[in-house]
């Protein structure tokens, strides 16, 4: 299938899900400052790679997940209702630290560029 139009599903089944996230799941396992960082359809678009972000600790990632994870149902049945496919993805939800990875790196980066004064 072409790039563009696989790009194109990716970035709108990230928008969708990032306003069902925010807006209407009601789970406390999921904190209200969890973002979709990212989102890979595959070519056929059985699956879905959701990558979830965080800020937090580890167990309140994979609370995050788990809870996204219970809601999976509810969130692919939103998403069906906003997205015109034929065949509706499989989600996976992955937890992306990347976040807290750059920031790691931006700390590092500023304790040698001190050292160097």
């Amino acid at each position: 299938m072409n790039n563009k139009r696989i790009n194109r599903i990716s970035e709108e089944v990230k928008r969708i899900i990032s306003n069902i996230v925010q807006n209407e799941l009601k789970d406390p396992r999921i904190p209200s400052i969890t973002s979709i960082s990212h989102v890979d359809v595959t070519n056929d678009l059985s699956f879905a790679k959701v990558y979830v972000s965080v800020l937090g600790n580890d167990s309140d990632r994979d609370e995050a997940v788990e809870g996204l994870n219970s809601a999976k149902g509810f969130i692919k049945k939103e998403l069906a209702k906003k997205v015109k496919l034929r065949a509706m993805p499989e989600l996976i939800f992955i937890k992306d630290d990347s976040i807290e990875r750059a920031l790691e790196l931006d700390k590092l980066i500023d304790e040698v560029n001190r050292g160097n004064d």
